[in-house]
């Protein structure tokens, strides 16, 4: 029931994880993807020839998120080929952590620059070709860490709080324009973003038991909410925050 045919979507950090099953699923419902990786060039090309193998378009760029002329470049290339933007999926980001009283402002500072201004800066250049076509969609990817909080991790939990206020914001403001603006919220996910945490058996039952399903994410299990929010089963919601977690987060 989900068809992208004819859409174009930018998927943001979509070498890996999350944002690479994405944009196999877009493939696999009909759209053409754009993916910007930042280090991972051998992983972003290994998703365009998975994808192209299925019959689909795939522009693959290299974008630094928290330059914003990068940003600004990599859309003018894509809007030059296709002519427009019709899904804009924010999943680049980062995790590291730090402790307050002991934390480097550059820590702070690069989380900030990624997670929080390149999904501003991405949506400020992507939103004039949408509100010209009169139609977008865009999903940003947040964290449970966002709605809680996350001891040892303030920094990441601040930028994606924000994001989500960010997404309430601009939904409102763009909703005149027929630009549908939503978020997804995972909580523990199994992406090379964990890889370091998760090589500790001990430590990853201990968060498979946390979880009510007693199971921790595979990346496709985000994917599949974000093509939901930017299909037109999705028409009707707008400023939403849906939570993927297992039901360890209960809010909504």
């Amino acid at each position: 029931m989900i068809h992208l045919e004819g859409k174009k979507a930018l998927i943001t950090g979509g070498s890996r994880g999350i944002g690479r099953a994405t944009a196999i699923l877009f493939a696999k419902a009909g759209g053409d993807v754009v993916i910007s990786f930042r280090i991972q060039e051998e992983a972003a090309k290994n998703v365009r020839e998975v994808i192209e193998k299925m019959g689909r378009e795939c522009l693959v760029f290299r974008a630094d998120l928290s330059r914003k002329k990068e940003i600004q470049q990599m859309v003018e290339k894509i809007t030059n080929k296709w002519g427009q933007i019709d899904i804009l999926v924010n999943n680049a980001g980062v995790w590291t952590s730090g402790e307050i009283g002991n934390m480097e402002k550059r820590i702070w500072d690069e989380t900030m620059k990624i997670n929080l201004e390149g999904v501003f800066h991405t949506c400020n250049e992507v939103v004039p070709y949408m509100k010209e076509k009169k139609r977008g969609w865009i999903i940003n990817v947040s964290s449970t860490a966002g709605i809680r909080g996350e001891a040892f991790h303030s920094h990441y939990a601040a930028s994606k709080g924000a994001l989500i206020s960010f997404t309430k914001s601009i939904a409102v403001e763009l909703a005149p324009f027929n630009i549908r603006v939503n978020c997804v919220a995972p909580g523990w996910v199994d992406t090379d973003m964990c890889a370091e945490v998760f090589s500790d058996p001990e430590f990853r039952r201990s968060v498979e038991e946390s979880v009510p399903l007693k199971r921790i994410a595979p990346a496709e299990d985000i994917a599949g909410p974000i093509l939901f929010l930017a299909s037109d089963l999705a028409r009707h919601i707008s400023g939403e925050v849906l939570n993927v977690n297992g039901g360890s987060v209960l809010c909504g």
